[in-house]
């Protein structure tokens, strides 16, 4: 079973975000916080990670650096999720590592097309 690790500090996207993997039988793990992402990334070693950018403490694009500075031997694919679509966000979170950036709010009917690119 694939593994999914969720960095959201948005209760209701998470919300959200998680039931969609969960009814696609993918084993879901959560983060709050980038601190909480790192240190999940390091013990779970999920197969994906759903990257928010704007979290409380370390911003996501911080953790994605972080994430791909350690894992270079083995690269975990990071999908950026960003509510704040400003010019050029999409290019920051790319140089930062992430392979590919959604913009929330998800589509709930495209959301699961657009992951599992990432876990075949």
């Amino acid at each position: 079973m694939k593994r999914i690790l969720i960095v959201e500090d948005n209760e209701d996207n998470l919300y959200m975000i998680k039931f969609i993997l969960e009814q696609n039988k993918l084993d879901v793990i959560t983060a709050v916080s980038g601190t909480e992402g790192l240190e999940k990334t390091f013990k779970e070693k999920p197969d994906l990670i759903l990257m928010d950018i704007q979290l409380p403490d370390i911003n996501g694009l911080e953790v994605t650096k972080r994430i791909m500075q350690m894992t270079l031997d083995e690269p975990v694919p990071i999908v950026a999720l960003s509510s704040y679509a400003m010019t050029g966000d999409k290019e920051k979170a790319m140089e930062a590592g992430c392979t590919e950036y959604i913009e929330k709010p998800i589509n709930p009917e495209t959301f699961m097309d657009q992951i599992n690119r990432f876990l075949l």
